[in-house]
C-alpha cells in the first residue's frame, strides 16, 4: 500500500485529491491543511514529513490573490513564500525521503503575446502563417493552433505569475522525482478551507440568480479545468509512472470568461442577460495574459469543459 500526502487538503483541488485517493484501497491518505502543519516552517515541515515517510506528496498549497500581491508588499511576501520558496523546500524534503512530488502551477506563467488569429486580405480564413490547413479550421481550432506547449518559454506579466514560475524552477532545481502540472481557470466545489474562495462559475451563478443582467469579460482566452477531473488525471499520471517533467492538464474547450457564462446559464436554465465587455471594463492591478491556452500534449485530452460543468451544476 502506498502512502499519499496531500498538502492544502481543504482547498478546491486538495479536497478532490483526498477523495480520489481515499476511494482506492491501495492507498493510505494523509491530508494536511494549515491547521495541521505550517508549510512556511521548513524544520517543522521536514520533521513531520519524515515521521510519516510518504511515497507521493501532492502540493495543492498556493497563494492565488492575483491582484492583492500586485499592489501590497506584505501580500507579495506571502505569495513569494507560498508560491516560490515553499515549493523548493518541499522538493528538497521529497528528495530526502525518496518521495515523488506533484506540484501545481498555472497558465499565468505565460504572457499571452503569441499571435491570435486575425486572417488576412487575400484569404480571411488563413491563419496568416501560410499554413494551407488553416483555411479548414474552425474558430476554436484556430485558437488551439496558438496554444502554449509544455516546453514553451514562460514570461509572466504579473507578480503572481512570477512567483508561480519561480516555484516551478525551484521544484526543477531541488527536486529529483517530480511532476509540475499547469492548470487554468479551476472550478469545482468550494474549498472547505476558510482561506479558500468560490470558483468563477459559482460566483456568476449567484449573480445570475440575483440580477436581470450581468457583465462578463470577453477578451481573455484560456481553458477551464474541473477539479475532480484534474485530481483523477493527477492520480493516473503518477500510477502510470509517466515521464517526469511539466504537464498541461485542462478540460477541452477554448473560451473566454463570457463564453463560460453563456454555457453556465444555459445549463442552469437562467435567462439572465449576459453582456460581453472588454477586460478594461473591470480595472485590476495585475495584468492578465490575453491568451493563455494550454496545449495538452502528454496525456489523453480531458472531456469538454461543458460536460464537466453540466455534471457539476446538476450535482449541486
Amino acid at each position: 500500500m502506498q502512502k499519499v500526502l496531500v498538502l492544502g487538503a481543504k482547498g478546491m483541488l486538495g479536497q478532490e485529491l483526498v477523495r480520489v485517493f481515499s476511494e482506492d484501497e491501495n492507498y493510505e491518505v494523509v491530508a494536511w491543511d494549515r491547521d495541521d502543519v505550517d508549510v512556511r516552517d521548513k524544520v517543522e515541515l521536514s520533521q513531520k514529513i519524515m515521521d510519516i515517510m510518504p511515497d507521493v506528496i501532492f502540493n495543492a498549497v498556493a497563494y492565488n490573490a492575483v491582484d492583492a500581491c500586485e499592489e501590497d508588499d506584505s501580500e507579495y511576501q506571502k505569495a513569494k513564500v507560498l508560491n516560490s520558496v515553499f515549493p523548493g523546500e518541499l522538493a528538497k524534503i521529497s528528495k530526502n525521503v525518496g518521495a515523488t512530488i506533484v506540484h501545481y502551477s498555472t497558465d499565468y506563467v505565460f504572457d499571452g503575446k503569441r499571435p491570435i488569429y486575425k486572417g488576412n486580405k487575400r484569404n480571411p480564413k488563413c491563419c496568416g502563417q501560410g499554413c494551407e490547413d488553416c483555411m479548414y479550421m474552425g474558430p476554436e481550432d484556430k485558437l488551439k493552433f496558438f496554444a502554449y506547449h509544455e516546453n514553451d518559454e514562460a514570461h509572466p506579466v504579473s507578480i503572481y505569475g512570477q512567483t508561480k514560475l519561480m516555484g516551478e524552477k525551484n521544484v526543477e532545481k531541488y527536486g529529483n522525482d517530480y511532476y509540475i502540472i499547469r492548470l487554468s481557470k479551476l472550478f469545482g466545489l468550494p474549498a472547505d478551507s476558510t482561506a479558500g474562495k468560490k470558483s468563477f462559475f459559482d460566483v456568476m451563478l449567484e449573480l445570475g440568480k440575483k440580477n436581470n443582467s450581468v457583465q462578463a469579460v470577453d477578451g481573455e482566452i484560456s481553458k477551464f479545468t474541473y477539479a475532480p477531473d484534474l485530481a483523477a488525471k493527477s492520480k493516473e499520471i503518477v500510477e502510470k509512472n509517466m515521464d517526469r517533467g511539466i504537464y498541461h492538464v485542462a478540460n477541452e474547450g477554448v473560451v473566454t470568461w463570457y463564453d463560460g457564462v453563456v454555457e453556465l446559464y444555459e445549463i442552469a436554465g437562467l435567462d439572465t442577460e449576459i453582456n460581453p465587455v472588454s477586460p478594461e471594463t473591470f480595472p485590476r492591478p495585475a495584468q492578465r495574459p490575453k491568451s493563455s491556452v494550454l496545449k495538452v500534449t502528454k496525456i489523453e485530452q480531458l472531456r469538454h469543459y461543458r460536460d464537466a460543468l453540466d455534471e457539476y451544476i446538476n450535482k449541486k
